[in-house]
């Protein structure tokens, strides 16, 4: 079956959207109201104050900031982050790595709280059928088949994603709906006015912002997954999702104004308001839903782990492609941190009433930082007046102040979360500057200037061949540089004779899925391949060289035919040798603390992350590996005295 068009507007499309972008937030009806209400007296205020803090909280972080103008910052119709970044770090200068990496790290942490959270809210519906029920173990064995079958794709299951997610909002609709006849007054509750009077008037009344905020926990993420969905299809399909909570939400609370009841006890208002007979089936619902709602997450963890991988933030780990569809990744390594934080979430935490303090801290973190960097895009790409701008990071850095604030008191419920969130962190810093740090220390030369040199040891039939086709990864971005180290590695102790010398330099650009090459070509023995790819496609350094080979080769006057001599008389098929240069730190260093620091972590994390024979796709046996000592910052002063007689 063909899939439909994401960049046009269909109901194939819609559906696609409604089944891929909205797991997260449209599950959030299983738990926000409860975590409002809580073990409080049920009053008018608090309700309808709620409800009106629900809706206008979605009216302006979702609906204004991510649908209307995040959406906007599309980058070749990619989102996310990370695709942010590449949009507007040239005008940074460097200053908005720290932001990338904190909403990169907070939206990973993301990826280990909202399965458990979601799935625990819907099977704890089953405690009112049967009381008591031990849930967790439950809850452990979906999230665990879940990741388990990440390992075979999920298009086959993303098939009845779309109308899954259709017949979940219809029923958020439909429930909502049944409850607002009784009690129609509560559309009153609309009105900003009971929002202001409960953050202002109720004992306590603004730390319930933590609990409201749950509302708008999926908005980072349907940024992330734009490229899945096209930004119409988004928008459009949000209209039909907006009224579909907004309806529930009102619905739920229409309930509890109905009940009469001082407190809302063990209940939670979502599956209170079912029919008795429907309850069993709308918890399978929920439970799908919610299962939809983590595989989003689970794979947007893996997107964002690729992207970073790209843009230099992430040791390289092993990547896979399970499907032949575009965007579906796979990262095993990944994959096993998410499942074992989930566990472990829903070991410590035992509920999600527990879990729902522990919610929202992470998320405020990056929807900040992605107001930071879309701050820079409106100014700088969109060119919007910059009292406008002012204006609107104005009214987003008081809603996101005011929801940081109160989720941060919640820090001593999430201890251990923050450990997890720290590693990140952690790795990411390490990983970018400590690059940096390394690309201070290499030194180019100029690759003409070394052509007749590498001509002559070419042809020079006293060296043994090493390779027909001997090819080196280079950093060097300009077409007639490359690595001293290269040359270094050419000529040094035993030099290596080759019929043709390649220089492959791997060019990052911010278009996602760009991949192309242009081919420079210095001498009939001297060639430098530029390979263009964008910042989501895998590199397969191997294949696309020996394309790019077999096509040179077939342009030539005379095609190419390997040398014969003493050392290839019996092999005349040519051969590819990629030779990678393996950098450690030399015994010969003396370093400043935090050069050190980040250097000696830096080569610890490249021993955990794959080689780059893995990374670039590479075969074991067209690689040779070379050992290179790095002195970043000498010894300078060596005190050592000669005995004397």
């Amino acid at each position: 079956m063909k899939s439909p068009d994401l960049s046009k507007v269909s109901a194939a499309s819609l559906l696609v959207a409604l089944g891929i972008i909205y797991g997260d937030i449209g599950t959030s009806p299983l738990y926000v109201m409860k975590a409002i209400v809580g073990d409080r007296p049920i009053t008018e205020l608090l309700v309808y104050g709620g409800v009106s803090c629900v809706f206008w909280t979605l009216t302006f972080q979702t609906t204004f900031k991510y649908i209307f103008l995040t959406l906007s910052a599309d980058n070749h119709g990619e989102g996310g982050v990370f695709s942010l970044y590449a949009l507007v770090k040239r005008f940074g200068k460097g200053k908005l790595v720290i932001p990338t990496i904190l909403g990169a790290t907070t939206l990973l942490a993301d990826g280990i709280i909202t399965p458990p959270i979601s799935v625990a809210s819907a099977v704890e519906g089953l405690e009112v059928l049967v009381p008591h029920l031990p849930t967790i173990p439950i809850v452990i064995a979906i999230l665990s088949s879940l990741f388990f079958f990440q390992r075979f794709g999920t298009q086959k299951v993303g098939s009845l994603f779309g109308p899954i997610m259709a017949l979940w909002f219809g029923m958020l609709l439909v429930m909502g709906a049944s409850q607002i006849i009784h009690h129609p007054e509560i559309f009153k509750a609309l009105n900003p006015v009971y929002a202001y009077e409960l953050l202002v008037e109720y004992p306590k009344g603004f730390w319930l912002l933590g609990a409201v905020f749950l509302c708008t926990t999926g908005a980072e993420a349907l940024y992330s997954d734009l490229g899945h969905c096209g930004k119409k299809n988004i928008r459009i399909t949000w209209v039909y999702v907006k009224i579909a909570l907004v309806v529930n939400y009102l619905g739920q609370a229409a309930w509890l104004m109905t009940q009469g009841n001082p407190s809302l006890g063990d209940r939670n208002p979502f599956y209170a308001i079912m029919p008795e007979w429907f309850l069993l089936t709308g918890i399978i619902i929920a439970t799908m839903a919610a299962i939809i709602a983590s595989q989003a997450l689970i794979s947007g963890s893996y997107t964002l782990i690729n992207e970073a991988i790209s843009l230099n933030f992430w040791p390289r780990v092993a990547l896979k492609n399970p499907t032949d569809l575009k965007g579906q990744i796979y990262i095993p390594s990944i994959n096993t941190i998410l499942w074992v934080g989930c566990v472990l979430m829903i070991l410590y935490f035992k509920n999600s009433t527990h879990m729902e303090a522990a919610y929202g801290f992470s998320i405020t973190i990056a929807m900040m930082m992605t107001s930071l960097l879309l701050g820079y895009y409106l100014v700088f790409i969109k060119k919007m007046k910059a009292l406008w701008v002012s204006i609107i990071m104005l009214v987003f850095c008081v809603i996101e102040l005011s929801f940081f604030a109160a989720n941060i008191v919640k820090i001593k419920e999430r201890w251990m979360f923050l450990f997890f969130e720290l590693f990140i962190f952690m790795v990411m810093y390490v990983w970018y500057y400590a690059r940096k740090i390394n690309n201070r220390f290499i030194k180019f030369t100029n690759l003409a200037e070394e052509v007749p040199l590498l001509e002559q040891l070419s042809q020079d039939q006293q060296i043994p061949l090493f390779a027909t086709h001997l090819i080196y990864l280079s950093k060097a971005d300009k077409n007639y540089e490359i690595e001293e180290k290269i040359i270094k590695s050419i000529f040094a102790k035993k030099p290596k004779r080759a019929d043709v010398y390649w220089f492959f330099h791997i060019n990052r650009v911010n278009d996602p899925y760009t991949l192309n090459y242009e081919v420079i070509e210095l001498s009939d023995r001297v060639i430098k391949i530029v390979l263009n790819i964008g910042f989501r496609v895998q590199p397969r350094v191997e294949l696309y060289f020996k394309k790019i080979a077999s096509e040179w080769s077939a342009q030539r006057a005379q095609p190419f035919a390997p040398s014969v001599d003493a050392t290839s008389r019996y092999h005349c098929e040519p051969d590819y040798q990629f030779v990678i240069l393996e950098k450690f730190l030399s015994v010969e260093n003396e370093f400043a603390v935090r050069d050190g620091l980040l250097l000696r972590a830096y080569y610890w994390l490249k021993v955990l992350s794959i080689s780059d024979t893995k990374a670039f796709g590479l075969d074991k046996s067209d690689v040779t590996i070379e050992e290179l000592p790095i002195v970043y910052q000498p010894i300078t002063q060596l005190i050592l005295e000669k005995k004397s007689n």
